[in-house]
């Protein structure tokens, strides 16, 4: 459920038209509800309200602190797979024992930056990588604390692009490895065993996936409680789908029922990292019809956001539902909706069935919370939209829109070239 909806024929955000919204801020603009937000991630977050748990918000999927500090107002954390995602998670309000750090390229500013603000663990990619976090907390005199990531091998049944947890993946160490890493993770100075940590990819839609997951993730904590390791939280990762178009994704009560029944027994605190399941309704990208166009063969919508504010559709042939802010009753044609961008893969729908609309009009980009904005680029020297945050009938600015000012910030032109100054 969204609290995106259409009143008399004029499509809300909660009590704002997104019409004045488009009027006030202008377009292109992500538009992101606090009710929605707040309503998912109590969902999420009740679902497991019977066992020791930690909610990490994927940072990755949406990364204004904004978000983030209204997300950590509800008591979650984060889970960051950068230096900079760090940044935002401590800008954001976010404590650092409710911090995670995933990802399997941290560099050593990375790794020192997280040891100084003492987040909660990091999830550990590869062995070299321990080495390198075990010499740097050793050097700062800290202690890492950590959990390694298990690749435990299962077909997530996603996109292969957002696969993370099969063996031909660069995620995680392999499940057979396991075992002689904890090892030599006990083996070294400066770093404290916390957990185990697992994430097999993004949009699943079905719970036999994570399911399988947890049954081998079981066996391993089992062997390791034998080797008397003791494992305090199992990180269970993020991924759980939502509708985009006819997915049928389980509710997170559904979830929470597999995972619990199959966890019976096991004395960990469960720490999850969703973000798409989340974040993902409850954002909409605002656009504006610029043009109509038609050929031989084709009917063209030509909208002032293109592929640099919203990449899932060229990048993953994702669908992404399209919806008039004004609806009336009016025919249809079967268009493509593209961008401004000089690329043929500049697109937000093909082939679709949608209502006739003029230049001028706004189309709202549906389910464009997650992986939106925080994919957007400056491609063709396009500034950045804005985002707004709606809460009942006000609304809030909470990132402005670019300037062409904006993206030349920090370049420059050295004196070398003046075309004034003599090479000789």
């Amino acid at each position: 459920m969204n609290h995106f909806s259409y009143e008399q024929d004029e499509l809300y955000c909660e009590g704002i038209p997104l019409r004045k919204l488009a009027e006030a801020v202008g377009t292109p603009c992500y538009v992101y509800s606090c009710a929605t937000l707040r309503q998912h991630f109590n969902v999420f977050d009740h679902a497991f309200a019977d066992v020791p748990h930690m909610i990490c918000f994927s940072v990755k999927s949406n990364s204004n602190i904004a978000i983030l500090n209204l997300l950590g107002s509800f008591g979650g954390g984060v889970d960051i797979v950068s230096g900079g995602e760090l940044f935002r998670a401590l800008k954001a309000g976010i404590p650092g024992d409710r911090i995670v750090y995933s990802g399997v390229g941290k560099t050593l500013d990375e790794i020192d930056y997280a040891l100084s603000e003492d987040i909660l663990m990091f999830n550990i990619e590869s062995t070299q990588e321990l080495e390198v976090i075990a010499a740097r907390a050793k050097f700062l005199g800290r202690t890492a604390r950590i959990a390694l990531r298990v690749n435990p091998d299962v077909d997530p049944k996603t996109h292969p692009y957002i696969s993370t947890g099969m063996k031909e993946n660069k995620f995680g160490i392999d499940i057979e490895s396991a075992i002689n890493a904890y090892e030599q993770a006990r083996g070294l100075g400066h770093i404290q065993i916390l957990g185990v940590d697992c994430h097999i990819g993004s949009q699943l839609t079905e719970i036999a996936p994570f399911v399988d997951t947890l049954q081998r993730l079981r066996v391993l904590i089992e062997h390791l409680e034998k080797m008397q390791i003791t494992i305090r939280f199992l990180d269970l990762g993020g991924g759980l789908g939502i509708v985009y178009d006819q997915e049928e994704p389980p509710h997170p009560r559904e979830y929470a029922q597999a995972i619990l029944q199959k966890l019976n027994g096991l004395s960990c605190t469960l720490i999850f990292e969703p973000g798409r399941v989340i974040v993902g309704n409850a954002g909409v990208l605002l656009t504006k019809v610029l043009y109509t166009k038609r050929t031989a063969i084709k009917n063209f919508i030509i909208t002032d956001a293109g592929m640099n504010d919203l990449i899932r559709p060229s990048f993953y042939g994702s669908y992404h539902q399209i919806q008039p802010v004004e609806r009336t009753n009016r025919e249809t044609q079967v268009v493509d909706v593209v961008g401004p961008i000089c690329e043929s893969g500049d697109f937000l729908a093909r082939d679709r069935e949608l209502p006739l609309v003029k230049a001028g009009e706004y189309l709202t980009v549906m389910s464009a919370g997650a992986y939106g904005f925080s994919m957007g680029s400056n491609y063709n020297s396009r500034p950045r939209p804005p985002e707004v945050l709606v809460r009942g009938d006000q609304y809030f600015i909470i990132r402005q829109r670019e300037t062409w000012d904006d993206l030349i910030r920090g370049e420059s032109v050295p004196d070398l070239l003046n075309p004034g100054l003599s090479l000789s």
